[in-house]
């Protein structure tokens, strides 16, 4: 699946600070380079959207997160691999399109698209690999086969609606070096069961070895689409084991990063970390960055709840998709905040007020800037410490003769996207 067009991102001259970054896993920061190799290949994998309506402050704060983190590596130096998924079939989805009589195929492609116009105005770097959930069937089919013939996956008995062939994780038996029940999240076991039927489990499902093991393959139901499955028989993939398989395709064992909001730490990442190690023995990511919720008049901002403040909508109500991008900046990415009008009227005075002192800008002082931009990004993406910076140059008289005008326009578009021209 193709991704969105990639924006132009300037070089600039200099070089920056190591990155470090808040590790969920370890609970502490880590650097995402050898101290000696700051500009060894960097690889990244952010789960996708689930197309049933696309895009949510909550999705672009955490997809201009992970543009801040590509964007910082590339001014470090490295090359980057970036992996992005679409759960372009699942039960939200399906329920979605029964609900407004669309066709789940057509619901699924009209919000892709729509996601992908939110991005590029959002000047978001696209990802290398685009994958979708059913472009991946052929590769899981083998692994979740493997997991059977492994002893590490199981099939429960019929349910109350009379199919048979569900095919689940042991989360028990499948622990080895490289991954425990909760390498990932950290969470005590009481934790885990109220999350995992919070978020897409099923821990009461009759005939599972534990109540946290996870759907690896859904066998067809009728009115469902299905595909055919090989040994599995025909039906559907689960949700991590589709992340899993894609990061492993396309990425080293272990790639560098594992992102994604703060509502999949478990089960969605504990899992697909623990689907992979199941395999080959290997760690799924060196590291695992979360992004806060974002809500709106006090509430968490989901679909669920029809909270929702749309990209798109703001796009076509004129506002610039640079002040959108400011706002999401203005927040700490793994802070939990809530979207206002106010928080958008500042950006959209910060963003005049920045264009407005570009005129005049020194070479020394440009220079400065990007430097302490730099700095800031270098100690766990703080973007609003660097939008801070620049708040402050604004405030000041201009040192020069324009001189230094082109060069801080693409530095504050390379290091933090912000398109001022």
């Amino acid at each position: 699946m193709h991704a969105w067009k990639s924006p132009e991102v300037p070089h600039i001259v200099g070089s920056a600070p190591i990155l470090e970054v808040f590790d969920t896993s370890s609970g502490t920061l880590r650097a995402t380079a050898e101290a000696a190799k700051a500009n060894e290949p960097a690889s990244l994998y952010v789960c996708g959207i689930t197309p049933y309506d696309a895009t949510h402050m909550g999705h672009a704060a955490t997809y201009v997160t992970f543009d801040l983190l590509h964007r910082t590596w590339l001014d470090n130096g490295r090359t980057v691999t970036y992996t992005q998924n679409i759960t372009d079939v699942d039960d939200p989805l399906l329920e979605r399109a029964e609900a407004t009589g669309v066709d789940w195929r057509e619901l699924a492609a009209s919000q892709i698209e729509l996601f992908r116009r939110d991005m590029e105005a959002l000047n978001v770097i696209p990802p290398h690999h685009y994958v979708g959930a059913v472009e991946s069937i052929d590769w899981l089919v083998p692994v979740v086969e493997q997991l059977l013939d492994a002893g590490l996956a199981y099939t429960v008995p019929a349910g109350a609606d009379g199919v048979e062939g569900d095919v689940y994780f042991d989360s028990i038996a499948a622990q080895n070096d490289a991954w425990k029940l909760g390498t990932v999240s950290g969470y005590d076991r009481e934790t885990m069961l109220g999350f995992f039927a919070e978020r897409g489990g099923d821990p009461d499902r009759a005939g599972k070895r534990d109540a946290l093991d996870p759907l690896l393959w859904r066998a067809a139901r009728e009115g469902e689409p299905s595909w055919e499955g090989g040994r599995l028989g025909a039906g559907r993939p689960g949700w991590h084991i589709e992340c899993s398989v894609i990061a492993r395709r396309t990425l080293p064992a272990p790639f560098t990063v594992q992102g994604g909001g703060s509502d999949l730490i478990f089960p969605h990442h504990e899992f697909s970390a623990g689907h992979a190690a199941a395999v080959d023995g290997k760690a799924l990511a060196q590291a695992y960055l979360h992004t806060g919720m974002v809500g709106l008049d006090g509430e968490k901002m989901s679909k669920s709840l029809g909270n929702l403040v749309l990209v798109s909508k703001l796009r076509a109500a004129g506002v610039e998709p640079v002040a959108i991008r400011a706002v999401l900046l203005s927040q700490h990415y793994r802070s939990d905040w809530f979207w206002t009008d106010e928080l958008l009227a500042q950006a959209t005075e910060r963003i005049s007020a920045w264009r407005e002192r570009l005129a005049g800008t020194g070479l020394a002082e440009a220079t400065a800037l990007l430097t302490r931009i730099r700095a800031r990004m270098a100690e766990d993406l703080n973007a609003p410490a660097a939008l801070q910076a620049i708040d402050q140059w604004a405030a000041t008289a201009p040192e020069g003769d324009g001189e230094g005008e082109a060069l801080l326009v693409d530095g504050l578009d390379a290091l933090l996207g912000l398109k001022l021209k």
